[in-house]
């Protein structure tokens, strides 16, 4: 694999997708995020339709890494449209962001794959850097959020924040948390009815 610096990897930002390039796209999706149903107990996926009705939503920017032969080969989703995010709170970022909230700079970044046979290139990276781009000059806020195995096993997090404190001044810290708990029942206690 040939190593591409940042500034050859063409990234485009699309606010709509066709439907054959969209089902492209799902199955990179599904090929980068599918182990997950088995490693997370929140759902990690996207189910086809609501994948397919993001990429038709222009309030969704599509930020798309190409190679050379014009095949997409990365992608990351970021919204200042928080409703289309339905496993968040809006008003939690209203309440906690007031200043961004009514300047329209508080983003969602809703996921960032690679190609699994580019994964060792700099296209994440890339992706990342172009998102800053417009994050340092709004000013804003951006929420994201990983699984414990992509954090804690994979160190996603900590990769995000070497590449965010690469390019710009910026603090990163965790802003909720929740554990899922699950009770194995063995039968009744001995002397109970």
């Amino acid at each position: 694999m040939l190593e591409q610096s940042v500034d050859t990897v063409p990234i485009s930002v699309e606010t709509e997708v066709d439907a054959g390039t969209a089902a492209t796209y799902y199955r990179l999706y599904r090929e980068t995020f599918g182990a997950l149903e088995t490693k997370a107990v929140a759902r990690q996926l996207l189910r086809e339709d609501e994948f397919l009705e993001e990429m038709r939503d222009p309030r969704v920017h599509k930020y798309v890494a190409w190679d050379d032969a014009g095949e997409a080969i990365g992608m990351s989703t970021l919204t200042a449209d928080l409703e289309t995010v339905p496993w968040i709170s809006p008003g939690y970022f209203a309440h906690h962001y007031p200043e961004h909230s009514a300047r329209r700079a508080v983003y969602y970044l809703g996921f960032t794959l690679v190609h699994r046979q580019r994964r060792q290139t700099r296209i994440f990276r890339a992706m990342v850097e172009r998102i800053v781009e417009l994050l340092v000059a709004e000013r804003a806020v951006c929420a994201w959020d990983i699984c414990a195995f992509n954090d804690e096993v994979l160190g996603l997090n900590a990769n995000i924040e070497r590449i965010l404190h690469g390019c710009s001044d910026v603090t990163v810290a965790p802003i909720d948390r929740q554990t899922y708990y699950a009770g194995t029942f063995h039968g009744s206690r001995a002397g109970r009815g």
